[in-house]
């Protein structure tokens, strides 16, 4: 509680005589106690059962509770047409979690049909009370037209709008848009502003933008050593561009000195990681490597394979 030391066992007390008598709310918060171990052990089965037995009696919070568990397969088996049921029982009374989940359900096909139409409908209801997820992917639909016209500008709305919510996805997305002069005129240093704002949460595909913008001095002076230091940054999250643009640099000396053996590790690392449906950037990072381990001893090679292999 608020000015008092929490004090778990006296509140299950209290949330257990209400629960019994019926009380759907302190059924919920029973649940919910049960699902984070507080004061109790964690005990997934009985957060189920009191959230099931609130859910049924209409309240919505357990019945987005109830959607999630079955989602996610926690205490019980995943079973997303059960988790669909309970998202739609708590998105129709207005939870907007509910809501943004069941879009999340129709994108992807689970538990129901594939229904980008039926997908937008529920983002946007989500997203018209805040919810930031909400925005984001409603963001995602109108830019690439699914269930809706392609609609850079309204796109661009709706990612600005969770971005200003602080979501790392919408930040990188607000900034390749003004990259790219879609929605908006071309702004580079906007663009660099929100790669900037989603970098620092960690967006790889952000670091490895900013990057970018840094090697070519575009919103910013050009710096290469500053590019250097994002690409690695993005790298080491994994970003399978950024993993070549490294290469590139180590291999050309642009802002570190020039490093064959980490040029050929980073080339390799970029090569496993571009997924095979994506050939092209697959077969320049294994073009480029070869390349690199052509001026290379054959001990060099040995060492940069062993470090792209740690």
């Amino acid at each position: 509680g608020q000015g008092v030391p929490q004090d778990f066992a006296a509140a299950i007390n209290w949330y257990r005589k209400a629960a019994d008598k019926g009380n759907a709310s302190a059924q919920n918060n029973l649940g919910v106690i049960y699902a984070n171990g507080q004061g109790v052990p964690q005990d997934y089965a009985e957060a189920i059962k009191w959230f099931g037995l609130a859910a049924k009696q209409g309240d919505a919070n357990a019945q987005y509770n109830l959607g999630f568990f079955n989602a996610s397969g926690r205490g019980i088996p995943q079973n997303d047409a059960e988790a669909v049921n309970w998202f739609r029982r708590a998105a129709e009374q207005g939870d907007a979690g509910a809501q943004y989940n069941l879009g999340f359900m129709y994108v992807n096909g689970r538990g129901a049909t594939k229904d980008f139409a039926e997908a937008v409908k529920w983002f946007r209801s989500a997203a018209d009370q805040g919810n930031g997820a909400a925005q984001y992917n409603l963001g995602v639909m109108y830019g690439t037209g699914q269930g809706v016209p392609q609609d850079d500008t309204e796109a661009m709305k709706w990612n600005r709008k969770a971005a200003d919510q602080g979501s790392a996805e919408a930040q990188f997305s607000v900034g390749f848009m003004y990259a790219n002069g879609k929605g908006v005129p071309r702004d580079d240093v906007e663009a660099v502003k929100w790669f900037r704002k989603a970098a620092d949460q960690r967006d790889a595909s952000a670091q490895n933008s900013l990057g970018f913008m840094f090697a070519n001095g575009r919103g910013v002076s050009r710096e290469p050593g500053e590019a250097a230091k994002w690409y690695r940054k993005a790298a080491d999250n994994g970003d399978a561009a950024a993993q070549y643009n490294l290469g590139v640099v180590y291999g050309t000396g642009q802002g570190v000195p020039p490093d064959f053996v980490q040029a050929h590790k980073w080339y390799n690392l970029a090569a496993a990681r571009f997924p095979a449906s994506d050939a092209q950037n697959r077969g320049q990072a294994i073009k480029s490597r070869d390349g690199i381990a052509a001026r290379m001893t054959p001990a060099q090679i040995t060492e940069a394979q062993k470090l792209a292999s740690e």
